[in-house]
């Protein structure tokens, strides 16, 4: 790989490998509705679901999963949040990255007092400080592991190293060139990450993992599934199936074709710039490709896979 690189014009260096670890960290947490929702730290964008939750959790939806008044609240946490990821999330351990002050109930309640009626289009807060594949797998003892990996882009870099087939990862794509900002990108840095692996708990009981593959619409998509399971009771396949939204930025949403016209119509009355996905595999994809696992209190597994695109759920 140092060869092929100092070859080619690239900066990869033996130097570089032998100084690389892998690191075991502990998973970061938020309560929502008497559910436990887990995920990776930052250098990840997990900590957007779990404050995105963390917001909905004083709000309520309403029992319809189709409202506009349920898909509203659940977009505008999720600018908050990621407001929020894109302003302080890097690598932890070359910047502060305020993770318990983000997740902080008192925090989390004004971002959470910032959402109206109408769309916005927030900036960060001020925290208090202190191409991807997703796969989930249980077995009979209950050990369950929620596993997720990405070279990004598609095939990463475009860059294979002759003679071994390892296609390098594209990454440093994360990474910001703004000045002074704490993901600017730097050597012996992480970037900004998007890969995800989620999972749910319920009174220190395993209830299973979850995913959704998908860049920035990963947290999108934890957020939509957990909601659909948790407040609309919808088991794993049709928490799945389930018509979804995207947030690309600003006040626009681009959501699924299967979503009702009452609901499209009254995102547009609240000042959503409305935007219905054109059908097709490619772009269904685009709205994420999720798994999930969920253990019954009888101890029965149920387990659902992403209509849209290839999977399937296996029992063996």
């Amino acid at each position: 790989m140092a060869a092929f690189a100092a070859r080619t014009g690239g900066y990869l260096t033996e130097a570089d490998l032998a100084a690389h670890e892998s690191t075991w960290v502990e998973p970061i947490g938020v309560r929502y509705r008497g559910y436990d929702i887990w995920e990776i730290p930052p250098n990840g964008q997990g900590i957007v679901a779990l404050q995105t939750l963390a917001m909905l959790d004083g709000l309520d939806p309403g029992p319809r999963r189709e409202s506009a008044v349920s898909y509203h609240l659940q977009i505008e946490a999720l600018k908050l949040a990621f407001a929020d990821a894109y302003r302080y999330v890097a690598d932890p351990d070359r910047a502060d990255v305020p993770v318990a002050g983000m997740l902080a109930p008192a925090y989390v309640a004004q971002r959470r007092a910032l959402i109206g009626g109408d769309a916005a289009e927030p900036a960060p807060g001020a925290p208090p400080r202190g191409g991807t594949v997703y796969l989930c797998a249980a077995d009979r003892d209950g050990l369950m592991v929620s596993f997720i990996q990405s070279n990004y882009l598609g095939f990463g870099s475009g860059v294979v190293v002759p003679g071994t087939g390892i296609s390098l990862q594209n990454r440093g794509r994360g990474f910001t060139l703004e000045p002074g900002h704490p993901n600017q990108i730097g050597p012996g840095k992480r970037p900004f990450h998007t890969i995800i692996p989620g999972f749910l708990t319920r009174d220190g009981r395993s209830v299973g993992p979850f995913g959704v593959m998908g860049a920035a619409m990963q947290p999108q998509g934890h957020v939509q599934v957990i909601v659909n399971q948790v407040d609309y009771g919808m088991n794993p396949q049709a928490a799945l199936d389930a018509p979804r939204w995207q947030w690309p930025g600003g006040r626009q949403v681009l959501l699924e074709r299967e979503v009702p016209q009452d609901v499209v119509e009254g995102l547009k009355r609240r000042g959503h710039e409305v935007s219905i996905a054109a059908n097709g595999p490619l772009v269904n994809a685009g709205f994420g490709r999720g798994q999930i696992i969920s253990r019954l209190e009888n101890g029965v597994y149920v387990a659902g896979s992403e209509p849209r695109a290839d999977g399937c759920a296996v029992g063996f």
